[in-house]
């Protein structure tokens, strides 16, 4: 357990949790609230609710537990690590593995190979998710950032949240979107569907995504995908906005896409092709931060997962025999 007494400078008005992550960078805002809503943390000796203002001058007593044993068990699962050191570690995440245990999934995940793996992992993310800065859906591939300690769990999660860790993607979409665009709309929970998010026009959170045309095919495109924010589903939901949703996804219109505008047998071709991959293709190809302890900039990247090289050779193949460019 370590404590951490901060005082407000005078005339600072902000909610305690926005003060504590975004001023004093204590831990991330969620982790902030988790510890308010424990009692951990003190204004003027008396707990407060995440939504108690500063006045300025105030004494905070921040107290952050250990970490509290893991009740995963660590399982002796393989993992593609491209880097580690003692501070962190970047895993290749496969298709079909979950990052931690939730939503009635308990083992097989990241989260009990990392377990198995290292001898630390920071706590901050709380016992389900041990060491882990940042997530993918089950079914997207790629590199993912682990934190060994505390301190370095917290620094890697200020970078991402002043967008300093640099995350790209590449996506096979249906279509032809127009070249390079900018994509932005509040992103919340479906209100048809409280399993999928869905773009809202009130009450969700701002989302913000780019994306470049690096391929076009007959009826698909390959996009390299970059994040300006974070959210859940975040490409999946915006390329099903523009209407390109991603191949092969089947939550997010990828895999019941109208056929109605390609010939017949192009509508074939397609349906051919999607029998090449069983989720989105959505790969997470690279990813740049600066190393909280050395300060040296890493860049660590990641080969196409071997079912959508096979689509995307399929689809140039196909684009080459049918005349497109």
């Amino acid at each position: 357990m370590r404590e951490i007494d901060l005082h407000v400078r005078r005339g600072h008005v902000e909610r305690i949790d926005l003060y504590l992550s975004e001023v004093e960078h204590v831990a991330t805002r969620a982790q902030v609230q988790r510890l308010l809503k424990a009692g951990h943390i003190l204004v003027d000796g008396k707990p407060v609710k995440p939504s108690h203002h500063t006045r300025g001058g105030e004494h905070v007593t921040v107290t952050i537990p250990d970490p509290e044993p893991s009740r995963m068990i660590a399982e002796d699962i393989p993992l593609d690590i491209l880097f580690e050191d003692r501070s962190l570690l970047v895993v290749n995440k496969r298709a079909g593995m979950v990052v931690h245990p939730g939503s009635g999934v308990r083992d097989g995940t990241l989260a009990n190979a990392l377990l198995a793996h290292c001898v630390d992992l920071s706590g901050i993310g709380g016992v389900l998710r041990p060491g882990i800065v940042h997530r993918l859906d089950k079914d997207t591939t790629g590199l993912l950032l682990v934190a060994k300690d505390d301190a370095t769990h917290l620094a890697l999660s200020e970078d991402l949240k002043e967008r300093r860790v640099k995350r790209e993607y590449l996506a096979v979409v249906w279509g032809q979107p127009r070249e390079g665009a900018r994509i932005e709309t509040l992103i919340g929970r479906s209100r048809a569907d409280r399993k999928k998010m869905a773009v809202l026009k009130a009450d969700g959170r701002n989302a913000i995504t780019y994306f470049e045309v690096k391929e076009t095919f007959e009826f698909a495109s390959l996009l390299g995908v970059t994040l300006q924010t974070g959210r859940t589903h975040q490409i999946r939901v915006h390329m099903l906005h523009i209407g390109h949703p991603v191949f092969g996804d089947p939550t997010y219109g990828g895999r019941r896409r109208k056929y109605g505008s390609l010939a017949k047998t192009t509508m074939e071709t397609a349906r051919r092709y999607l029998e090449l991959i069983d989720r989105q293709a959505l790969h997470a190809k690279s990813l740049t931060f600066t190393h909280p302890a050395t300060g040296s900039e890493m860049k660590l990247e990641a080969p196409l997962p071997r079912d959508m090289k096979i689509l995307v050779d399929a689809l140039r193949v196909g684009s080459s025999e049918g005349g497109e460019r």
